[in-house]
């Protein structure tokens, strides 16, 4: 494979930043003019693997120095920055991505291929590893952890107990009473969850205290998650007669750590799509894959403290030869075990379905675990639509008899690991041209999500369709489809982020 058919493009360089002021500031740094001291090389450098190294001018009299491993990727930089990567690292990436050009051009590459690495980026590679080649730590006591666990679950039960009570009372007194009491008493029960150390109550009690005066219908809003909290709250108080995949489920919901229990699945994971959401207390990385191989669909979370972010982030639109591993009652979270050779290119989309399919995964994967929010599914020959209430994507009609429009044979499936064989998009018998019907009779429409629609993504999204069918890769839930990346007929290897 040639050194141009593995470097990053911009856009997946872009893609990992952190939020838009990163992704503006990296802009502005990838040119020649700050930089110094450039190179590219080291171990496997003919693969796309190595790293990269620079310097780059900053307003002190100190330039800073950056510094990326492409195996991980992983990244460093002197810069004080809390955001992760930086606009250093960004700007670094941004130069040698644009090298791929520049080289076609017959011009000179502004990071050029060395035979080593500065002491400084040589000795941050050696340190990473040496961490990698490090002896896992021992096992921890299972006689005290199961004394801990056990507390816990002592404090949880306590914690749900209460949380039923004031449920009750809710509805005792009416739910229009809600509007008046104000936000304080549910955030007063929400850190009594946290005293029982069940975030994941005090996160649906804190959903739960925005809701009332949110808007026409709020009431019914209400209703609905305080019913779904209440169910979550009876799962817990009689886990131990639920059967243990539901059980597994519940432990999750209610913010009890899963662990990565499940075989080891190795594949060529494409990176679909990156996005952060953050809160008060810390950001959540969301990085979703699939295997082109198995056909499933993978979630890697990571975290960071509140205004950093996280450590983790791949490429969009890259493909990693690893190993995952899926969480017990995670749904299709899993760990990266091991990655073993740089990121490559991707070779298309993944596979996918109608809007039908879609729907149908969901609620298949609602009888699994009655509280998701959303569900990763893959929509093939669909086009942006306006509707009287906002954007929706609807099929195209251009034939959905059993194929997927992307040269997949007619395979509509990718199924979720972890989550007890669930397909993600339509696995089972989903092929329209099955039931004898005429396709077109049977064309469907999601619509987008109220932030799907406030996103600058929309609109990138429309111009990439130009009025024709594109595939897209979202998450489905009760409020919509959020559309996270997206791939043309015209240039099907090219993954478009939309976050």
């Amino acid at each position: 494979m040639t050194e141009q058919g593995v470097r990053w493009t911009s856009e997946q360089v872009l893609a990992l930043a952190p939020d838009d002021a990163s992704r503006k500031a990296g802009s502005k740094l990838g040119t020649p003019g700050p930089w110094s001291g450039t190179g590219w090389g080291g171990q496997g450098a003919e693969e796309g693997a190595g790293a990269l190294w620079g310097r780059c001018a900053g307003s002190g009299r100190t330039s800073y120095r950056a510094a990326v491993d492409l195996a991980g990727p992983a990244y460093t930089c002197s810069c004080p920055s809390r955001k992760f990567p930086c606009k250093h690292v960004l700007g670094l990436l941004l130069l040698w991505a644009g090298d791929a050009h520049e080289d076609g051009d017959g011009t000179a590459a502004r990071v050029t291929r060395a035979e080593g690495a500065p002491d400084w980026a040589e000795s941050w590679l050696a340190e990473r590893r040496t961490r990698a080649a490090a002896a896992p730590a021992a096992p921890a006591d299972p006689a005290a952890a199961r004394r801990r666990t056990e507390r816990r679950a002592a404090r949880i039960t306590a914690g749900a107990q209460e949380l039923e009570r004031r449920l009750a009372d809710l509805l005792r007194g009416g739910l229009a009473a809600a509007e008046q009491t104000g936000y304080g008493l549910w955030e007063e029960t929400a850190a009594r969850m946290v005293d029982a150390q069940a975030p994941g109550l005090a996160s649906r009690v804190r959903e739960l205290g925005a809701l009332p005066g949110s808007g026409p219908g709020w009431p019914v809003r209400l209703l609905e998650e305080c019913a779904l909290t209440h169910l979550l709250d009876q799962a817990w108080l009689a886990g131990d007669r639920l059967p243990a995949p539901l059980a597994a489920t519940v432990r999750a919901r209610v913010g009890l750590t899963a662990s990565p229990e499940g075989p080891v699945l190795r594949d060529r994971w494409q990176v679909l799509a990156q996005y952060d959401t953050p809160d008060a207390r810390l950001t959540t990385r969301r990085i979703w894959l699939y295997g082109r191989d198995g056909g499933h669909t993978a979630l890697l979370l990571s975290y960071g403290a509140a205004g950093r972010a996280p450590q983790q982030a791949l490429p969009v639109g890259a493909v990693l030869d690893a190993a995952l591993r899926p969480y017990e009652g995670g749904g299709p979270r899993a760990e990266l075990v091991e990655q073993f050779a740089a990121p490559s290119p991707t070779a298309g989309p993944p596979r996918g379905g109608p809007v039908g399919a879609a729907l149908d995964a969901y609620g298949r994967a609602l009888a699994d675990d009655p509280w998701l929010d959303a569900w990763p599914v893959t929509l093939t020959d669909v086009v942006p639509a306006r509707a009287e209430y906002g954007w929706q994507l609807a099929d195209a009609g251009t034939g959905h008899s059993g194929t997927s429009g992307t040269g997949h044979g007619g395979t509509t499936g990718t199924s979720a690991i972890g989550h007890g064989g669930t397909s993600a998009i339509g696995t089972g018998n989903t092929d329209t041209g099955d039931t004898g019907t005429d396709a077109t009779a049977t064309r469907e429409a999601i619509p987008l999500t109220r932030a799907a629609q406030e996103r600058a993504g929309l609109w990138r999204l429309i111009a990439l369709s130009g009025g024709g069918p594109l595939t897209v890769f979202g998450e489905v839930g009760h409020q919509g489809f959020s559309p996270l990346a997206a791939w043309s007929p015209a240039a099907p290897a090219e993954t478009v982020p939309l976050m």
